[in-house]
């Protein structure tokens, strides 16, 4: 596909998603408002435009693109595509639970280029109060639009299991975290790795809206699906090791996130590449300044990455991947996924963001 052309469809679909917010808003606030709790439907009206619609969507575009692409003539019809746009809502409201925690857990400072939502006037812990609510809403628009749809069990299934794999993902970076504690960098292996992008990324961010898309436009054949979890692991894979890379050499007004790997000991792929290349006098340095949140040992760690040649590593690893990706994308029987995963993968070769 021509990049003009994908550009066109993102934002045009975005901003039809975009109109649709305020809907999505009103469809729940309106239901807390009804049940006599005004105050927290307007506390709720906050939590949602701050949290939700600020984001690249990526997730909520793939799950309408995918829908777009596998539906069937007989069912592309207006009120479908509106459906599919609210899944892509949920998926969005998800993607808000999901980020809400984790800044919390991190103790990050930004997200999206504004203070995160903990923070925004002193909220503090009371936000994980918040976020139990974007994920209360996930399951009321699904039981308001698709309760009565045939694959509507299966819908419901779908995001519980994705959240429950999400957050065993969370588990396991959060075990190789530090935060100010030396780290233990025995564990930081890239299996332990590949196996926190697998839950936490992969699941949530493309085995959903792609298994979403599926069930929305009917199609039951579990060939299809089983053919797709493995390519859809891998590009969860390679767009996690992205995100790694980008946030210690991506510039932070455009990503609009505030870089906190190696103070918080995360087990990311840098660190273990970085591990799997040093010698015993830089493993020392490593050992002594990973997971600290003194600038100068932060400073000494980007440096030791650099030295370590990570930079030239991950070029390496990005163009490797996409080569085998398209290869493997390629054996699969199914036109339609074929075409959809080959355009999910070049739209992620080379992000800068």
């Amino acid at each position: 596909m021509d990049q003009t052309i994908w550009i066109t469809i993102s934002e045009e679909e975005s901003q039809q998603m975009m109109a649709m917010w305020p809907d999505i808003v009103r469809d729940i606030t309106e239901e807390i408002e009804n049940s006599n709790f005004s105050d927290v439907a307007k506390w709720m009206e906050k939590v949602l435009q701050y949290t939700v619609p600020g984001g690249k969507k990526i997730r909520a575009l793939t799950l309408v693109y995918a829908y777009k692409i596998l539906a069937p003539s007989n069912q592309f019809t207006e009120e479908n595509i509106h459906l599919a746009r609210i899944l892509a809502w949920c998926v969005e409201l998800l993607q808000a639970y999901f980020l809400l925690i984790d800044d919390i857990e991190d103790r990050s400072l930004l997200r999206r280029g504004k203070p995160c939502w903990y923070r925004f006037n002193d909220i503090g812990p009371a936000a994980i109060n918040d976020s139990l609510l974007l994920k209360g809403a996930v399951f009321y628009l699904i039981k308001k639009y698709f309760k009565g749809k045939d694959y509507y069990v299966n819908l419901l299934e779908t995001f519980h299991d994705i959240i429950f794999k999400t957050i065993i993902g969370q588990s396991l970076d959060l075990f190789s975290t530090s935060f100010g504690k030396k780290p233990n960098l025995d564990l930081f292996t890239m299996n332990r790795y590949n196996s926190i992008c697998q839950y936490k990324t992969s699941q949530y961010s493309f085995i959903l809206p792609i298994t979403v898309a599926m069930q929305l436009a009917g199609i039951k054949d579990p060939e299809m699906l089983r053919q797709a979890k493995p390519v859809l692991s891998e590009i969860g894979h390679l767009f996690q090791v992205q995100d790694d890379y980008l946030g210690c050499y991506g510039k932070s007004d455009v990503h609009g996130k505030d870089y906190t790997d190696i103070q918080e000991g995360k087990c990311t792929w840098l660190i273990v590449v970085a591990l799997q290349r040093a010698i015993s006098e830089q493993r020392k340095i490593l050992e002594e300044c990973y997971g600290s949140p003194d600038p100068e040992k932060i400073r000494r760690v980007k440096q030791l990455f650099t030295d370590l040649d990570l930079p030239k590593a991950y070029s390496t690893y990005e163009e490797e991947t996409y080569n085998l990706l398209k290869i493997y994308i390629q054996q699969i029987s199914c036109e339609l996924l074929r075409s959809l995963f080959l355009t999910l993968l070049w739209k992620l070769y080379h992000r800068m963001i």
